[in-house]
């Protein structure tokens, strides 16, 4: 299942029930599970830990440098990626550095479209969307269930909540808080994700309490104070508004305005 024109260097890791591609080369240090498909003249750097059943296509290139001047080539830094995803073709995914931790992790059962770009030191979540072109800066969190359009930009260090989604073309400065939508360059808040909570199955009830969670941070004027202890109230009928609450409290950059 290996093509003979591939490259696999002595000391990487390949499971049974992996398929690899003509031409891709597997570096040194990599690990890659069983059931998992890598097309045509795929790059793979170590160290990098693959997990079962992804699907990675041509020309993607994993576990490469980070592109940070403050990498000095320290061998223990690495990139995980979990179980189910699909990696669609020119994906760029770095290693960490030291200084952020060490590892670029990307979670489960994420659909990953081409030409995206994963910075050094990101955290990905679970069964996020990422469309063509989205890129992600050194340090970005994105937690699970979110949706970045076509050509999304998010600025370092930045963190996107849960089922938070965005525009195409948008580019991202500051937090998104979970359930939020927004669009543009700079972007802004243009409500919450109402058509992604519906197809998760979010009751109406909820859909309500959390548009009223959106109103009392976006549209009364309140401080995050003042909108914190309006959003401990409504949570006491609304649970999912929690996440809300405890994002603002993280938050260190201050959310999109």
């Amino acid at each position: 299942m290996i093509h003979p024109t591939a490259i696999i260097d002595p000391q990487a890791e390949i499971a049974s029930q992996v398929e690899i591609g003509p031409y891709s080369v597997i570096g040194a240090h990599v690990q890659i599970q069983s059931g998992t498909w890598i097309g045509p003249h795929v790059v793979i750097k170590g160290p990098t830990r693959i997990g079962q059943d992804n699907k990675i296509y041509q020309f993607s290139s994993l576990g490469g440098e980070p592109q940070d001047k403050k990498y000095n080539g320290e061998p223990e830094t690495c990139l995980e990626i979990g179980n189910r995803n699909v990696i669609r073709e020119y994906c760029t995914m770095n290693r960490g550095t030291v200084q952020g931790g060490g590892v670029t992790r990307i979670g489960n059962d994420n659909w990953i479209m081409a030409y995206t770009h994963f910075a050094h030191d990101c955290q990905v979540g679970n069964e996020t969307i990422f469309a063509n072109g989205a890129s992600l800066a050194g340090h970005v969190r994105i937690d699970d269930y979110v949706i970045l359009g076509g050509f999304t930009l998010v600025h370092q260090f930045c963190v996107l909540g849960i089922h938070s989604f965005s525009g195409a073309g948008s580019v991202i400065f500051k937090d998104v808080p979970p359930f939020v939508t927004v669009w543009g360059n700079r972007a802004e808040p243009y409500g919450i994700n109402k058509e992604g909570l519906r197809r998760r199955q979010f009751s109406g009830e909820s859909i309500r309490g959390l548009y009223q969670a959106y109103k009392i941070i976006y549209k009364q004027n309140l401080t995050i104070e003042q909108a914190l202890e309006q959003l401990q109230i409504l949570a006491q009928q609304c649970p999912e508004v929690n996440h809300f609450i405890t994002f603002l409290q993280q938050s260190t950059r201050g959310i999109v305005r």
